[in-house]
């Protein structure tokens, strides 16, 4: 089936919810406006309509493979990578000093997710590049950005983000590959890392390695880690490509999903060492990876949006062609399609409502990322700063959670045809888990939303926030729609809900941490359930204000409807999720280890 950007959706959601004409008020965005952001994502649907989409399903039939060393990627893959540089795609947020547009994230994070639902296993590649770039831009030397960030931006060059190995996963202070420093300046690494995505492919003439390494001495514990630069092959002086660096791809996994996208074992220096340079300052590097960690986990949440749309609209298309069965209403005098049937309509309603209010939350996250970022004001900057970064364990827990919700329904809608994997349905489920998994799983997010987003600061952003919630419910109350009033009186518990979590951790944070820990993912779940359905109730209200203009008249009435559907089956779990935070902690750790 061929997929169609939610265009119009996204432009809704950045210029009722984000805000983009007050993004355009920003030094360095003006003209990045409502009708910029349409010209852009047009013209990036038109892209992965076009060229990304097609390649999806190949590269699940016909993946990256591994022989003699060297990494061969879908057919088609390496000419649309072209495509994507030379349209100017990877630089679409990255400084036009270095060769990008420098269009506000906002902008960037809707055309990411069209790259995402085109083809995510294609997208994986850039979403490292960008992760690279970004902690360059922080922390590298003016040398370091001349050389590498251009070539990243124009698609010769790739980045990667090295940090898993053997026996250090998420506990990074465990890291052994070892760095040995050179008279020159330079260091060379030795040690094994593994799960590098896109770590070996043939799409670009180079690829730049940001490794987590230890200095010979360097403290124990996360301390003691530094971040270099390592590129597969190095420059000569004239800038022409030189000698091929110690770093070797030894093999590639073989996934569940994402099957196109080669995840490599690299091996740094089995015939001398890796020649790498020093970013920032030495046993700092976790502090400057958290730069691209944290821009790929935003990232990754919207990756989970994304195939979350293409999976909805490919139930969507079945439901209307697969005949099943005469409608229980008696409206057809014959079998009919079976999206005339109440529990699929209830399956595409979910399905639709996840993904709609996701999209609001991480629109509205990089709307604040960019005020963060260019707001003149410092307090606004602070406050923004604050919002984003409770935002972003949100958009990436909720987002990628749901998606695994939405692909399973869509193989549901599908019934036994959705088990075979002819018909496509199956791939997008596959797909979908790896990204409640890495970069950090559910419950690293949650760990972070509950020890350094709540805890830390005794609640103080998560009640500024909900203090935003109950402003939006007063705006509900005061109109005279039942869609208004319901919406009103779920946001009002969902908010209470939040709330009363919030208090509980704060409360319990140091004198019973397993209570607060054992509810953290749930924590999460009702967080983002609760603010996407607070996006939800405020696009109510703007849909509602454009219907009644005669405003797209059968857009503005779906998203009323889609709003009010959220806010009667999902928005309404959060009291639920409450009372067994709140409430059921005991139950987590009742039972003894030797029962299990």
């Amino acid at each position: 089936m061929s997929y169609r950007a939610p265009v119009r959706d996204m432009l809704f959601a950045m210029k009722e919810l984000a805000g983009i004409d007050a993004i355009a008020q920003l030094p360095g965005f003006e003209e990045a406006g409502i009708d910029t952001a349409a010209a852009v994502l047009e013209e990036c649907a038109r892209f992965n309509e076009g060229v990304l989409a097609p390649l999806n399903w190949e590269g699940d039939r016909n993946p990256s493979f591994f022989k003699d060393g060297q990494v061969t990627t879908t057919p088609g893959f390496k000419d649309a990578f072209k495509q994507f540089t030379a349209g100017g795609w990877q630089g679409l947020q990255h400084p036009a000093d270095f060769g990008g547009q420098g269009l506000p994230k906002l902008i960037g994070a809707a055309c990411i997710e069209m790259v995402n639902s085109a083809n995510l296993s294609f997208a994986l590649c850039p979403l490292l590049t960008d992760g690279a770039i970004e902690a360059l831009l922080t922390a590298g030397t003016d040398e370091q950005k001349a050389i590498f960030i251009p070539k990243m931006i124009e698609g010769a060059w790739t980045g990667t983000m090295n940090l898993t190995e053997p026996q250090a996963g998420s506990d990074l202070s465990l890291v052994r590959t070892r760095a040995e420093p050179q008279p020159d300046g330079s260091y060379k690494l030795f040690g094994t890392k593994i799960y590098i995505t896109y770590g070996e492919h043939d799409m670009a003439d180079n690829i730049v390695h940001l490794v987590l390494a230890r200095v010979v001495g360097a403290p124990e514990g996360v301390k003691g880690i530094s971040l270099f630069i390592c590129p597969k092959f190095m420059q000569n002086p004239d800038g022409t490509q030189g000698t091929r660096n110690d770093v070797h791809c030894v093999s590639i996994e073989h996934k569940l999903g994402i099957k196109a996208s080669p995840t490599a074992v690299l091996q740094y220096g089995d015939h001398g060492g890796a020649v790498a340079s020093l970013i920032g300052q030495e046993n700092r590097g976790l502090e400057y990876m958290f730069i691209m960690m944290n821009a790929a986990r935003f990232a990754v949440g919207v990756q989970g949006i994304a195939l979350a749309e293409r999976a909805y609209q490919k139930a969507v298309q079945y439901a209307r062609d697969r005949v099943q069965s005469r409608p229980v209403d008696g409206s057809l005098p014959a079998a009919g399609a079976i999206i005339h049937h109440p529990d699929v309509r209830r399956m595409l309603m979910t399905m639709r409502a996840h993904t709609e209010a996701c999209r609001a939350l991480a629109l509205v996250a990089a709307a604040a990322y960019d005020a963060a970022h260019a707001h003149p004001d410092a307090e606004a900057r602070k406050q923004n700063q604050a919002f984003y970064e409770f935002m972003v364990p949100l958009v990436k827990g909720l987002s990628t959670e749901m998606s695994l919700e939405v692909a399973s329904l869509g193989v549901q809608v599908h019934g036994g045809m959705g088990f075979v994997e002819e018909t496509g349905a199956a791939q997008y489920l596959r797909d979908a888990k790896i990204l409640t998994i890495y970069e950090g799983t559910t419950a690293i997010q949650a760990n972070d939303l509950v020890g350094r987003k709540t805890a830390r600061d005794g609640g103080a952003v998560a009640r500024a926030i909900a203090g935003q919630v109950e402003a939006t419910e007063g705006v509900l109350r005061g109109r005279p729609s039942a869609a208004c009033q319901t919406m009103a009186k779920r946001l009002a518990a969902g908010r209470r809900a939040f709330l009363d979590v919030v208090d509980f951790i704060a409360g319990q944070g140091r004198a019973n941490p397993n209570a607060i820990y054992a509810g953290s993912v749930p924590y999460l779940m009702l967080a983002g359930t609760v603010l996407a359905g607070w996006q939800m109730a405020r696009s109510l209200v703007a849909a509602e204000d454009a219907l009644a203009a005669g405003q797209d008249i059968e857009f503005m009435a779906a998203k009323i409807a889609t709003a009010r559907f959220y806010g009667d089956h999902i928005l309404n779990k959060a009291t639920g999720l409450r009372d067994s935070i709140v409430e059921g902690a005991d139950a987590v750790t009742a039972l003894s280890l030797e029962s299990f």
